[in-house]
């Protein structure tokens, strides 16, 4: 870690008013390693600077803890309704010399692939190849849609390898808030490993059972993650409470949905004894002392749900065995993956039982070390 990357303030902020068009957001590079940065773009009505700036240190924190050489950075768009396609063009031709200069910029929330395409085709910008690194021999595209359940995958891995590091032989009981496409990869992962997915938050409120197949959850949600309440059977329990998803009672909690969702106002109706961040930035400082107070334990999102963030950087910095046939080569990342997840929750666990405090700090110092 460079002594930017230990810094408060982040290494470039780029205020972006648009070239050749209308455009209001931000590019946030918070550290550099050997010239690269890297991290998603995120378009929201409600964005802004603080948040993306948020984003950007996770991004130094996720690649910090996988021993990846590349720095953190992040993207936000305003949304302001207008022509998506003509957004994405003028915020290619804007940030053209940032993609070029090594700051890699890829999809977030409000972010599609297809979205990625056009900003990288009107930027002429083409992931293959970089002066001073070999090129990649596959398309973005062909390397990077496989694993799109990567981050869920990384995320149930960080649950099971916590629940298992507690001791429990027992199925446990499962809260998944958010059922976008990290909630449903994680339910999945979770149910297939003999746990009970006992609720399900979306956007209109919170769904609770016994038990919940996820299959048939899954057959009544669209794309953008919201369940079709007229199609569910008449034996669950429907709540539009705001978080009543926190009452359901449940071992374990994944966190898989917008920013802050655990927070200083809610986080005492918490039930479950662990809770494992599938979403960037999904508790406060303030939620997370609590938790750790009560304790109960918290996985981070810079552990848990490195999947995505981590499966691009390693194609970024060219770790990944690009000679591999595809199925192989996916079956590489995804095991990267679940040992870099299963390693650092592990680690986490064995510093917070060791000693208080927030041991997330202490595990930063020791792979800043490693990484060097």
């Amino acid at each position: 870690m460079t002594d930017q990357e230990n810094s408060q303030k982040p290494a470039l902020t780029v205020h972006l008013n648009g070239s050749g068009g209308s455009l209001k957001g931000w590019v946030v590079v918070d550290s550099l390693y050997d010239g690269l940065g890297m991290g998603g773009v995120r378009m929201t009505p409600s964005v802004t600077e603080e948040e993306v700036t948020g984003l950007a240190r996770d991004m130094t924190q996720k690649f910090t803890l996988a021993g990846l050489r590349i720095g953190g950075a992040k993207g936000g768009i305003v949304a302001d309704g207008g022509d998506r396609d003509e957004t994405f063009r003028t915020f290619g031709r804007t940030i053209k010399p940032l993609l070029h200069g090594g700051i890699h910029l890829g999809i977030d929330m409000g972010v599609t692939p297809a979205d990625r395409a056009v900003f990288f085709g009107t930027a002429g910008y083409d992931p293959r190849y970089r002066l001073g690194a070999p090129d990649m021999p596959i398309d973005w595209r062909t390397y990077y849609e496989p694993l799109i359940d990567c981050t869920g995958y990384g995320v149930g891995v960080a649950a099971v390898t916590a629940l298992e590091a507690n001791g429990r032989t027992e199925p446990a009981r499962v809260v998944v808030q958010g059922f976008g496409a990290v909630g449903r990869a994680v339910a999945q992962f979770l149910e297939d490993r003999g746990h009970v997915i006992v609720g399900v938050a979306d956007i209109d409120g919170t769904i609770s059972a016994d038990r919940l197949p996820v299959a048939d959850l899954v057959a009544v949600t669209d794309e953008f993650g919201r369940i079709d309440r007229a199609r569910l059977p008449q034996s669950v329990t429907v709540s539009d409470e705001s978080d009543a998803w926190l009452d359901v009672d449940a071992d374990l909690l994944i966190l898989a949905a917008q920013k802050h969702a655990l927070n200083d106002d809610n986080a005492h109706r918490l039930r479950a004894s662990l809770v494992v961040e599938g979403a960037n930035i999904a508790s406060t400082a303030q939620a997370r002392e609590k938790i750790r107070a009560s304790g109960s334990l918290l996985v981070p999102g810079v552990i848990a749900n490195i999947g995505g963030a981590g499966s691009a950087a390693l194609a970024v910095t060219r770790v990944v065995p690009f000679e591999l046939p595809a199925d192989a080569r996916k079956d590489w990342v995804f095991d990267w993956v679940a040992d870099c997840v299963r390693r650092n929750t592990r680690d986490l666990m064995d510093i917070a039982a060791a000693r208080a405090g927030d041991p997330l700090p202490e595990l930063l110092t020791v792979r800043h070390k490693e990484r060097g």
